[in-house]
């Protein structure tokens, strides 16, 4: 049982200590059954969680008091009613109830015992008397802090003033074999955390707060988007081709097909292949795959929002951004000014201010990508500036490393960053009167992408020559990530495509955003990490 640390004997005795405390679980475990007791039992079927069993005597006590007043002949002192009423209130009890939970906390001991249970609502305390349980008291002993168990009593508030029910049963539901981490230091190991999400959603109550919020989130999304005439569906997660954004895929075979198929890495095609078909107004919420690198802000395996929508182009797709996390904002926290981790607030109110990438690449680092127009003088200028300069890097790679090194971090309160180059955006619709720029933003907060969107492109035969140029790029840069051709969507699109707008918007990181929290493996319940 030792666990595997680099320090040594203190880490040695940890696992020893742990293993004997399994053990005296597991006898425990062994009594109850030899006494005839299922310490796992099928069923149990409370009445109330905790905060309704609080809410109920909070009323009880507030009727008792009503009560009492109109009840009481001579008017008393302020002070002589503030002495009955406490007492009055004191008395209160409300209907018999039965709660359930995790023990977190126990104390006394004789003939009365406290336990604190926690269940999805929050806490309750629970009194425990041998003169009102009888041979069930003795249960106690074989009670250790993790266990669950139900109870059923009537609440009321002790001498001290904590809600409390009053046990008439008491059963044991599911026996604790492993011990939760200590009380006091809580879960200390970050990346434990991460992949025992489990203790970490039992000991931490931000943890529990964060998987709220983030559900109330998407569950105000798709509010926002449905009121708006929006369908949401489904497309396939396992694709022929791992089309539709610059990223490298993770790749599987399906067996019966004998055929090599891929994670998707982005939803958009199938998805505007529903608009060729008459579906103008199209989003779905679904997980993407992408075989990158692991760090604060990224992790493999992530949820977007991707939506399209026939006869809008870019800046109405830039009105529905700031309008549908204003209000997911002010819906989830009440309010559209945000906390920043790092101090200060931000102000997701529209509107957002639009900045041109190329005005703002002049502004932070001097680069104008139209003066450079291709990789050896790019690189130049990047090199005078001291930004990396990836070795064998086409063009649009490294235009891409002076955005994220120079423009980015820059871009603090929310804001889009439009018109990009055609050659960094194979799917988006040239911008009229504009050579080289195409109708695409990002949305940037805190020095973090937030959304990507274009007006799409609907002209089958430049769609195919852009294609054909990614393909190119991939030979001659084998190891970069770019888009790839899709022979079926081009075919659909020559169909014809209504024009429209796109947006992809990532939602683990609109969580982060909203609640405050720095790194996406605290928004993700299950994040990838490496081996232990």
């Amino acid at each position: 049982m030792a666990r595997r640390d680099q320090n040594g004997g203190e880490e040695i005795a940890l696992g020893v200590a742990e293993a004997r405390l399994i053990q005296t679980r597991a006898d425990k475990i062994a009594r109850l059954r030899e006494r005839g007791i299922d310490p796992f039992p099928a069923r149990f079927k409370p009445t109330h969680r905790s905060a309704d069993a609080k809410r109920i005597l909070e009323e009880a006590e507030d009727e008792a008091e009503s009560e009492w007043r109109t009840t009481v002949q001579p008017p008393l002192s302020d002070k002589t009613a503030g002495i009955a009423v406490q007492d009055v209130r004191a008395k209160a009890r409300t209907e018999e109830m039965a709660l359930a939970g995790r023990v977190m906390a126990r104390r006394g001991m004789g003939k009365a015992a406290f336990m604190d249970i926690q269940d999805g609502a929050g806490r309750m305390q629970v009194h425990l008397r041998s003169d009102v349980l009888g041979e069930a008291y003795g249960l106690i002993e074989e009670i250790d802090i993790g266990d669950f168990i139900g109870v059923t009593g009537s609440a009321f508030r002790t001498r001290r003033g904590e809600p409390s029910i009053e046990a008439r049963t008491l059963q044991i539901l599911a026996k604790a074999v492993r011990p939760l981490p200590d009380k006091w230091a809580g879960l200390q190991d970050v990346e434990k955390r991460s992949r025992q999400r489990y203790l970490d959603l039992i000991t931490r109550e931000r943890a529990g707060q964060v998987v709220r919020l983030r559900a109330r989130i998407v569950a105000s999304m798709r509010r926002f988007l449905n009121d708006r005439g929006f369908i949401e569906v489904e497309t396939p997660i396992l694709v022929p081709v791992a089309a539709g954004a610059m990223a490298r895929p993770f790749v599987t075979h399906h067996n019966a097909l004998d055929r090599t198929l891929y994670l998707r890495i982005a939803t958009e095609l199938h998805l505007k292949k529903l608009v060729v078909g008459g579906i103008e107004k199209v989003y779905e919420i679904g997980r993407v795959f992408r075989n990158e690198g692991i760090d604060a802000d990224h992790n493999p395996e992530f949820t977007t929002l991707e939506s399209y929508e026939a006869y809008a182009d870019y800046n109405d797709v830039m009105e529905m951004v700031e309008q549908m996390v204003a209000s997911i904002a002010l819906e989830v926290t009440g309010a559209t000014i945000v906390r920043s981790p790092a101090g200060g607030s931000i102000d997701l109110a529209p509107p957002w201010p639009r900045l041109d990438l190329r005005q703002e690449m002049i502004k932070r680092c001097g680069i104008d990508f139209i003066e450079c127009p291709d990789a050896e003088s790019l690189g130049q200028a990047m090199r005078e500036r001291g930004i990396h300069v990836e070795h064998g890097a086409s063009w649009g790679r490294l235009l891409d490393k002076v955005i994220s090194s120079a423009v980015e971090p820059a871009i603090i309160q929310p804001a889009f960053l439009v018109d990009y180059p055609v050659e960094m955006s194979p799917l988006a619709k040239r911008k009229p009167g504009a050579n080289g720029v195409v109708e695409r933003f990002e949305a940037f907060i805190l020095g973090r992408e937030l959304a990507n969107a274009f007006t799409e492109l609907n002209d089958p035969i430049e769609q195919r020559a852009r294609f054909e140029e990614q393909e190119r790029l991939r030979r001659l840069y084998a190891d970069e990530e770019v888009d790839r051709l899709d022979e079926d969507f081009l075919i659909a699109v020559e169909h014809g495509m209504p024009p429209s707008g796109g947006l992809g918007l990532g939602i683990d990181r609109l969580t982060m955003l909203l609640t405050g929290e720095e790194s996406i493996r605290d928004v993700v319940l299950f994040p990838q990490l490496r081996a232990p």
